[in-house]
């Protein structure tokens, strides 16, 4: 009887270990750029030598990923209820979160060191704590997704509507709600100019070729930058604003004046750039391949798996 009591407890260990997902550990001294490649899920690893250190082949239908501090990454889906948390050191699962059907995006506040998930089911953001526990819930307008925060306010683009969300992060409210175009995608805050820079992909057969600026208090228009086809994809280096055009596969420089400095046609279908040692790094989504630039110049391309969607940038 004993023995067989034994067997049983080897088998349910055994199975468990089978559940148990772990993935190569990431360094701590490591900095890396990171591919979320959503056609063949998983997450590929380069070094600043452009070396890959690491590949995560993924079990599910993530489509969505973000650094939480320099050790932790959550992995989301839009189609999947529940969202993971792994450690970068280790490899392993450290936490998960319940979410439910309809996750659009993942945003980290450094400062207040706050989660915040946006879902297109329940048209809302909803803000965690370090231990992942669900804080507050925030209904807003129709498919929220960009988010980005600046001195204590989120700001949430709601892709299938008008309107721009300002919240209040310590109370979790709506403090204003800014007029913007449907179908707006991406956003970045410029402090020092006191603007946001909003992109989107145009609707119907009349894609967007422009750049909205908006003054950072009141949500005025104060500009439009011509770029190109479907600006969504932002990042800045100092002084200079990087846009991907994804309907025209290229890149645009700005200076933080608004001023075009260049544009370049690199990728295909790219929807994510990002500055890492130096070096800008666009994802081509079509071609599934990593252009590193410097300046107009393509440095070196590294193909990666299928349909790289983010980036994310981890310097140490």
């Amino acid at each position: 009887m004993k023995k067989v009591y034994l067997f049983i407890l080897f088998i349910i260990a055994l199975l468990a270990g089978c559940n148990k997902i772990e993935f190569s550990p990431i360094d701590h001294h490591h900095s890396f750029v990171a591919s979320v490649n959503i056609l063949q899920p998983s997450i590929t690893f380069y070094d600043a030598s452009k070396k890959l250190i690491a590949k995560w082949e993924l079990d599910k239908a993530y489509t969505g990923a973000e650094l939480i501090g320099q050790d932790q990454i959550i992995l989301y889906g839009h189609q999947l209820d529940e969202a993971k948390i792994f450690q970068l050191s280790t490899g392993r699962q450290v936490g998960y979160i319940e979410t439910g059907i309809g996750t659009t995006n993942a945003y980290y506040d450094k400062e207040e060191k706050l989660l915040f998930l946006t879902n297109s089911e329940r048209n809302s953001v909803i803000s965690y704590d370090s231990q992942f526990e669900e804080l507050k819930e925030l209904k807003l307008r129709n498919y929220p997704m960009s988010m980005s925060s600046n001195n204590g306010s989120l700001y949430v683009v709601n892709y299938k509507d008008t309107i721009l969300s300002v919240i209040d992060i310590a109370t979790l409210t709506v403090k204003d709600e800014w007029t913007i175009d449907k179908s707006s995608n991406g956003l970045l805050i410029l402090p020092e100019m006191n603007q946001v820079w909003i992109g989107g992909h145009g609707e119907g057969s009349k894609p967007n070729q422009t750049i909205d600026v908006l003054d950072l208090e009141t949500g005025k228009g104060i500009n439009q930058l011509q770029a190109s086809i479907m600006p969504i994809g932002f990042s800045r280096n100092e002084n200079t604003i990087y846009v991907t055009n994804h309907g025209s596969n290229e890149l645009c420089a700005f200076t933080v004046q608004g001023e075009l400095l260049w544009k370049t046609e690199v990728g295909a279908n790219p929807f994510v750039v990002t500055t890492f040692q130096d070096e800008l790094v666009v994802a081509g989504y079509d071609d599934h391949t990593i252009y590193y630039l410097s300046g107009q110049s393509i440095q070196k391309s590294i193909e990666t798996e299928k349909g790289p969607f983010q980036l994310l940038v981890r310097e140490v």
